[in-house]
């Protein structure tokens, strides 16, 4: 017998990095997550947990094995996502004490529906499913894990886009509708290097430590709110450029768009800036979003619907 939890992707559409700080940001809950599949079986001889984490299709991402009760690895094909994936059961252990019984060994199966490397959510998506099997608040479980702002894990389990902020370490959420009529303007577009956040974190923290951010908290803020009422594509579009200048800014990182100066809409780096996600707005078409991309070689792209839950 087995039990399976399921979570949602993620996008930030504002507020990335700043949301760290407490500044308000969008979020898109996606209609791509990720399962994770829990059997127990009697233990024969010594317990252990058998993790296989799949990729879309089937495809092996990575294998590990754990000694229960004490989660020494017994062995595995990436010691980096296993030793993170450790923490995480450890941690969960800590909070729930009587989770795994020792009469037992287990084998956990995850399957990503979009690709690992997309940056999509395979940790926040992790997070929520095994916080829902252990029946302990996420957050905390993030917290004292791997860390971060909350809003991806406030997104695997929302049913609508939400406005996101953090009250210290206390996540505020409110769901709200985000499907603006030029909904069919707007694209996903993955640049091709998926960043590594927390090391991108430690670098936004290293930058700003000696910064008062307090005016660009609020102004984020403020976009964000506009971003998520406005029903007009050429305010969202500038919206969209101002978010992006702001973040320039702080973070010295060109904006998105001086790469592809020639793109007839706008641009709007995601996540974590340099090679994840970005978002495109053109009134020009899929057809034409999707040439233009393709001569720069990047062709996964995703109209909103096919990506976003909007509620």
């Amino acid at each position: 017998m087995s039990i399976v939890f399921r979570s949602n992707g993620k996008l930030l559409i504002s507020g990335e990095y700043l949301v760290l700080r407490g500044a308000l940001a969008l979020a898109l809950p996606l209609r791509l997550g990720q399962s994770l599949e829990v059997q127990r079986d009697e233990a024969h001889g010594h317990p252990h947990l058998l993790w296989t984490a799949l990729a879309p299709g089937g495809k092996h991402w990575f294998k590990t094995s754990f000694e229960l009760p004490s989660f020494d690895i017994i062995g595995t094909d990436d010691r980096q996502k296993s030793a993170k994936l450790q923490t995480v059961l450890l941690t969960l252990m800590s909070l729930n004490s009587g989770l795994f019984d020792h009469r037992y060994s287990y084998k956990i199966v995850t399957r990503l529906d979009f690709e690992p490397h997309w940056g999509l959510g395979s940790s926040s998506t992790l997070i929520a499913s095994l916080a829902r099997w252990a029946k302990c608040d996420p957050y905390t479980l993030l917290n004292l894990s791997i860390g971060g702002s909350g809003y991806d894990v406030a997104c695997a389990s929302s049913s609508k886009p939400i406005l996101y902020r953090r009250d210290g370490i206390k996540p505020v959420i409110q769901q709200t509708t985000f499907y603006p009529s030029f909904h069919e303007q707007l694209y996903f577009v993955y640049q091709g290097q998926k960043q590594d956040s927390n090391h991108e974190i430690v670098n936004f923290n290293r930058l700003t430590e000696n910064i008062d951010l307090t005016e660009l908290i609020r102004e984020v803020s403020e976009i964000s709110m506009k971003m998520a009422a406005t029903d007009d594509s050429d305010v969202f579009g500038s919206l969209m450029r101002e978010h992006e200048s702001l973040l320039s800014g702080l973070l010295k990182i060109p904006p998105v768009n001086t790469f592809f100066p020639d793109f007839a809409g706008q641009l709007k780096s995601l996540g974590a800036w340099g090679g994840d996600f970005m978002l495109a707005l053109s009134d020009k078409g899929e057809a034409y979003v999707r040439e233009y991309f393709a001569g720069q070689q990047l062709e996964t792209i995703f109209t909103f619907k096919e990506l976003a839950i909007h509620g």
